[in-house]
């Protein structure tokens, strides 16, 4: 729909608000607006505004109930907006009352917290399927977003809303969705139009595109399934029908919908690319686009409806100007555009051809000093106007022939500059009505040149304009379809370009083989360091042991001003400092505090955490433990009191469990280890010990997590599907280790994944967006091949460097809050050394452990009960008549103080990637697994 009709959505939205908030009454699939007066300890709702304080909703639908609002006028922290916006929350046995397992208010049943005891016991983290997911949104924002950050860290700012969900998602946040909009909780008074909303600022709208209803449109645009026909026309547009092929290829792939549409092309390709004949030179946009269908679709560009589309293209370059269809040096011949110069230069490139350098040369030429690309195949001293769209596709192309990072930067900064407030860009320079195919284009350059925030605002802007139908029109509020503006749109809203565009899905690799049962013979070489410009390793371990982050000198807290110890964070913090070598008496004391039974402040030592010897043994927490053990030369077998290798062996799943239990996601799995970190542990830590027969079904499960297709691994165990860079480095540097290298293939799959998964700046893709965490396991990973990778390595470091803050720690990624984080920093300092963790080692000869430090009395945190009448389903205020916050008053607030989550949809207050439910149930070296 246009911008007018989403406008009269929006508002009409708001009129129900309005008008239901007076009584209880069924709105869409049964949800409801309730209101009451306010309770004692929960602002009144009517005190958020657009501009003053943040809304949280809790949908207890699962439960019978309704979507309750609570509202907060100067929250700090997601948390605090939970918790003082009249809820109350339940934490699990193993990770505190940090960790939300469930949630209550006044408003609904008497506070009763869900889910309750019958249906999960809250012992350990919540399976996957069933937990309190985290969703955002800020102002002008019309869909949620799954939070790049946990509760703790996230600070909402006037105006935002944040909801929880209780239920299932995937890791990227894709399904599980709030059932309700953003706008259906919003606070009272008139939402901004995003336009209002700066692309750089803090509160970028990320919206998505229907991508199946936009591949539905264009299918439906189709005669006989095969080909576009204008209207009043018989004869095919094989133009369009190009950009339906691409569509149809970046929506779903190969099928036979886009066999149908292949064949078409191919039979046609005479009349539509020769129409001077056969012999004759081709039209090259027309042979160029044909040329990339038969790239992406897997087909033979040198024979694709008989013709040799590249060795045409090839030998019809122009040796000057003047020529019949040539302008300039360098031009095909007869292009007599900018787009398809580049088309044809990127058809031999993905036809496995080097272009002529004058082709190249000529795109470059098209660049005017602000950046911008003509869109005409200008002479020399012809003014140079370009325009967004064929920028976009221009410096994408010149990104693929490389060597032209000068010149790309200058796109970039073009596009950048150019992108309107709205998140748009306009078809032209100097026009302000925003235009789908330029917006398009420029999204996808920006997506693939490390743009991230402004792509994702430009394809916000795009989901606005998609029209009921699934279309998308060509200008801002167009209210007919048109195909040469919805292609494009698919593009940018899969997140592909034409560049990279492809059908193909990679062959399988091998089987896994058994591994041998010989432990290890000889001490695997530890790696050598990468070199080059890279973070400055002793102010991070500086910022690793100050005393107000290192209690005591023996561990991290789990959060705010609590006593109660994040062991997973600790230990990776001991894994940064072995790996370094710049503290190694710091090393000793928490090693020291770990192994001799040490207690934090609320009695807890590192079994409790590891559970083991108890029933609920954690197979990825003893991994964990015992390989610090083996990283400084302590006995795993005797690590804190406990035999952590006995109790791996004894760990090791012989069957799947039964549901309701959810000890064992199958054969070879270890109990309870919920993400292929924890599956990756243990094996490392069983292998180093020299138990690699013992640990023949766990390298086996971990072998087969691989996905066949890619070569990468998912991140939860059971698998959901996904592809992660972290794990995917995890899972390499455990398979690495194991003897004889029966599993180098996998290993060699994985490190070619991680390698294409780099962004433009040297980061790399994670739960947070372009992540600390996932930049540094990767240059873990590819340092299992420095001698291939070194180029990716250094390029990684350096956008380590840049993450860097003046106290020495990391952000969590470069997009989103600022400012130092503990677990991302943890990983950033021993990532960046390029060590594995299969070969991680550091003597503690020599060392003193540090004295300990007068402290004063810990703060104890005692959490508030729930009391108060039932409230009936609906959204409800939780300040309502018959609602409250349940003694919200007296709930100790954590306030800002952050220690940063990556997987924010499951509320570990303890650490930003421990392992849980949804989009990242692990952390940096395993985490809380």
């Amino acid at each position: 729909m246009g911008t007018a009709q989403q406008q009269d959505r929006r508002a009409a939205g708001r009129r129900l608000l309005s008008l239901f908030s007076a009584a209880a009454v069924t709105f869409a699939a049964g949800l409801a607006f309730v209101t009451g007066a306010a309770p004692a300890a929960a602002d009144p709702i009517e005190q958020c505004t657009p501009t003053v304080g943040a809304v949280v909703a809790v949908d207890f639908g699962p439960f019978g109930g309704g979507v309750v609002r609570g509202c907060d006028t100067t929250p700090t922290s997601g948390y605090e907006l939970l918790r003082d916006g009249g809820f109350t929350t339940e934490g699990t046995r193993h990770d505190g009352p940090g960790f939300i397992c469930r949630i209550g208010t006044n408003s609904f049943n008497s506070g009763t917290r869900y889910p309750t005891p019958a249906t999960e016991d809250c012992v350990l983290t919540p399976q996957a399927t069933a937990y309190w997911s985290y969703w955002i949104a800020s102002p002008g924002q019309s869909n949620w977003s799954y939070s790049p950050l946990g509760a703790m860290d996230r600070k909402p700012k006037p105006g935002d809303v944040d909801a929880w969900v209780f239920g299932g998602t995937d890791v990227g946040g894709t399904t599980g969705r709030p059932a309700f909009t953003p706008d259906d909780v919003r606070a009272r008074g008139t939402t901004p139009d995003p336009s209002d909303t700066p692309t750089d600022g803090p509160s970028v709208p990320v919206g998505k595109i229907d991508v199946p209803a936009a591949a539905r449109w264009v299918s439906e645009r189709l005669h006989d399934g095969s080909h576009v026909v204008d209207e009043g026309s018989e004869t095919p547009n094989y133009f369009l029908t190009t950009e339906a092929a691409y569509a149809l290829a970046a929506a779903g792939g190969k099928g036979p919908a886009l066999d149908k549409v292949v064949a078409r092309l191919a039979s046609g390709a005479t009349e539509y690319a020769y129409t001077s004949g056969p012999e004759e030179a081709p039209d090259t946009t027309a042979a160029a686009r044909l040329a990339l269908v038969a790239a992406v679709t897997e087909g033979d560009a040198r024979d694709f409806g008989g013709h040799d589309l590249l060795g045409d293209l090839e030998k019809n370059v122009c040796a000057g100007g003047g020529a019949p269809g040539c302008t300039a040096k360098g031009d095909f011949r007869g292009a007599s555009y900018g787009d398809g110069q580049a088309l044809a230069v990127l058809a031999l490139l993905r036809g496995g051809m080097v272009p002529p350098a004058d082709t190249v040369t000529r795109l470059t030429q098209l660049v005017c000093d602000d950046g911008s690309v003509t869109s005409i195949l200008i002479g020399p001293e012809e003014h140079c106007d370009g325009d967004p769209m064929t920028t976009g596709l221009v410096a994408l192309v010149l990104d693929e022939v490389g060597g032209h990072d000068a010149v790309v930067a200058k796109n970039v900064a073009y596009l950048k500059k150019a992108q309107l407030r709205s998140g748009a860009f306009a078809a032209y320079n100097g026009s302000t009505t925003g235009s789908v195919p330029a917006t398009a284009y420029a999204a996808q350059a920006l997506r693939a040149l490390g743009g991230t925030r402004a792509a994702d605002t430009a394809v916000w802007w795009l989901s606005r304009e998609q029209l009921a139908d699934g279309g998308f029109g060509f200008d801002e509020g167009a209210e007919d379809g048109a195909l040469y503006a919805t292609a494009p749109a698919v593009l940018a809203g899969s997140g592909t370009n034409l560049v990279t565009l492809t059908t193909k899905v990679p062959e399988p690799t091998e089987p896994p083989t058994t591994p041998p049962t010989t432990p290890p013979t000889t001490t695997p070489p530890t790696t050598t360091p990468p070199a080059g410009a890279g973070p400055d390793l002793k102010k991070g371990v500086a910022y690793l042991t100050s005393p107000a982050n290192l209690r005591q000198g023996r561990y991290y807290a789990a959060g705010g001003s609590t006593t109660r110890a994040d062991f997973g964070l600790t230990i990776d913090g001991a894994f940064a400092l072995a790996a370094t070598g710049h503290d190694n008496d710091a090393l000793r004391t928490v090693v020291d505090f770990l192994d001799r039974g040490g207690k934090d402040g609320e009695a807890r030592t590192v079994h409790d955490w590891t559970n083991a010897g108890s029933a609920h043994a954690l197979g990825g927490s003893m991994g964990k433990a015992a390989v610090l053990a083996q990283v400084v030369e302590r006995d795993p077998r005797d690590f804190g009191g406990k035999d952590l290798i006995a109790g791996l062996a004894d760990a090791v799943c012989t069957t799947k469990s039964p549901q309701p239990d959810r000890s064992c996601a199958d054969k070879g799995a270890y109990a309870y280890a919920m993400s292929v970190f924890g599956q990756s542990l243990g094996v490392i830590a069983q292998v180093r010990a020299g138990e690699t027969e013992a640990a023949e079904a766990p390298i086996g499960y971990l072998a087969g997590l691989q996905h066949t297709s890619t070569g990468a691994w998912p991140s939860l165990v059971p698998p959901t599907g996904d592809a992660d860079v972290d794990s995917t480095a995890m899972a390499a540097m455990a398979l690495d280790l194991v003897p004889g290298d029966p599993h180098a293939a996998a290993v060699k799959r994985a490190l070619a994944w991680i390698a294409g998964k780099q962004l433009p700046d040297g980061g790399f893709p994670g739960a947070a967006g372009n992540s600390v965490n996932s930049a540094a396991l990767a240059v873990q990973g590819l340092s299992l091949d420095a001698e291939k990778y070194g180029k990716q390595i250094a390029k990684a470091r350096k956008f380590l460097a840049s993450q860097q803050n003046a106290d020495g720690g990391f952000n969590v990624a470069k997009e989103g809050q600022r400012g130092s984080d503990l677990r991302a920093s943890t990983q950033a300092v021993g990532g960046s050394t390029g060590i594995s963790f299969g070969v991680l080692t550091r003597s503690l000869d020599g060392t003193t452990p540090n004295p300990l430090p007068s402290s004063s009395p810990p703060v104890i945190i005692t959490p508030g009960d729930s009391a108060g009448s039932a409230g009936g389903p609906g959204i409800v205020d939780a300040n309502a008549p018959g609602g409250g916050s349940g003694g919200g008053g007296s709930l100790a607030s954590t306030g800002g103080q952050a220690l940063g989550l990556a997987a924010a949809a499951v509320l570990i207050l303890a650490g930003w990637g421990a392992v849980v439910a949804a989009r990242n149930r692990r952390t940096a070296v395993g985490g809380e697994l």
